[in-house]
């Protein structure tokens, strides 16, 4: 049974106080005031400005009058309030603990803390999770690390990866948006599996008798495979045949359309600019350019058609396969001897328009030969240059089909 009634004693509680100092200083830029989050990011903004400002300072620090210089950008009452919160919960203090002090300093921990926070909101805990398995690596390496170190290490991970891997099973059977919001966590899955299981190997081959601890990090290292799999299917399914992540789904589309007010989806077409109205015409004009136009022949009727089944020319050439040699002539040629090569600078190689017709003319027939085996595969971009020639060129690539470029 645990001990409820222990005696409280000083060390303990100045260690107690010592981790709750360290974890309100680390998260003090995302705190409103001691004990809620901040919702305005201007908040956190004015706090990596004064640690900036700190930083550049140096031994010289800074006093109230400089902070609120360098945070002149924001309004007064939102600097005074985060200024209030960093230094109620540490992260900006005084220099010397006296009366009358008008120098403050920033705490490191909260300059590191609010950088671990940047990096994961940049890629949602990847680097994170690269660097601790770099660090592990180096851990277990160690000699002096003993089997308590490595069974305790084994066990973060473990858990580390159910979590990651619970949440990712979430994602994928929650909405597609979301999943797209938290598309970073699919970035290098492979990559860091492969690091967690050479460094599972690792453990259980220097230290035999944690078979079972090693067991678990290895069902939960497959666990999190699997899910990043299937979130990556589901997210790949999502952007459909053009794999662009960056489309929204159809069915965003469709509830915006039946939820939009009027005045939403007029402001769709902001920034499009139509072709005017056709001018007024006097009446008298139009009737006289009526008058003078030519009139229409006469249709001609049908000549009767013949009951008998008609087998058509008798002498219809058979297809020959000149003109497939001919294409593929210009295609080696373009390639030149390389498995692919880029459309616009084909395109602009002889510097005229009539060449590049020809030229892309040809190429379009090709891909469009199933028994030739040469694509064209055409990308979004467009180049508009007015004085060049052509003005208008669209950049692809063609390539032999099979061959990767």
């Amino acid at each position: 049974m645990p001990e409820t009634n222990h005696e409280i004693t000083l060390d303990a509680a100045l260690s107690e106080e010592a981790v709750l100092a360290t974890y309100r200083r680390m998260f003090a830029a995302l705190a409103r005031d001691s004990g809620a989050v901040v919702e305005d990011p201007a908040l956190v903004d004015i706090a990596e400005t004064l640690f900036a400002a700190f930083a550049e300072a140096g031994e010289e620090w800074l006093t109230h009058e400089q902070m609120r210089h360098v945070c002149r950008a924001y309004p007064h009452d939102r600097f005074e309030n985060r200024l209030r919160v960093l230094k109620g919960l540490g992260a900006i203090r005084e220099v010397f603990p006296k009366p009358n002090q008008l120098r403050y300093r920033a705490s490191f921990t909260s300059v590191v803390g609010l950088m671990f926070i940047r990096r994961m909101m940049d890629d949602g805990g990847q680097s994170e999770m690269h660097r601790l398995l770099a660090l592990e690596d180096l851990n277990v390496a160690d000699p002096r690390t003993t089997v308590e170190e490595a069974r305790l290490s084994a066990r973060n991970l473990s858990r580390a990866f159910r979590l990651w891997a619970l949440e990712l099973i979430t994602l994928t059977g929650g909405t597609i948006e979301e999943l797209r919001e938290q598309a970073p966590k699919l970035w290098g899955t492979g990559e860091i599996a492969r690091r967690a299981q050479s460094l599972h190997g690792t453990i259980l081959t220097r230290w035999p008798e944690l078979d079972r601890t090693c067991t678990e990090l290895r069902a939960a290292i497959y666990a999190y495979s699997d899910a990043s799999r299937r979130a990556a299917g589901r997210l790949a399914d999502s952007a459909g045949t053009t794999r662009n992540l960056t489309l929204l789904p159809a069915e965003t589309w469709r509830t915006f359309a039946q939820t939009a007010t009027r005045e939403r989806l007029a402001a769709v077409l902001d920034g499009f600019v139509f072709d005017a109205p056709a001018p007024w015409h006097d009446p008298a004009a139009i009737v006289r350019a009526v008058d003078e136009s030519p009139r229409p022949a006469p249709v001609q009727p049908t000549p009767p058609r013949s009951a008998l089944p008609d087998p058509g020319p008798a002498d219809l050439p058979e297809p020959t396969g000149g003109d497939l040699g001919r294409l593929t002539s210009v295609a080696e040629t373009a390639l030149g001897g390389r498995a692919g090569a880029r459309l616009e600078e084909l395109l602009t190689a002889d510097g005229e328009w009539v060449s590049a017709r020809r030229l892309l003319a040809d190429l379009v027939s090709l891909d469009l030969r199933p028994e030739a085996p040469y694509r064209l595969r055409w990308s979004d971009d467009l180049t508009a240059a007015p004085g060049a020639e052509p003005a208008w060129l669209s950049h692809g690539l063609l390539e032999r089909a099979g061959h990767d470029t």
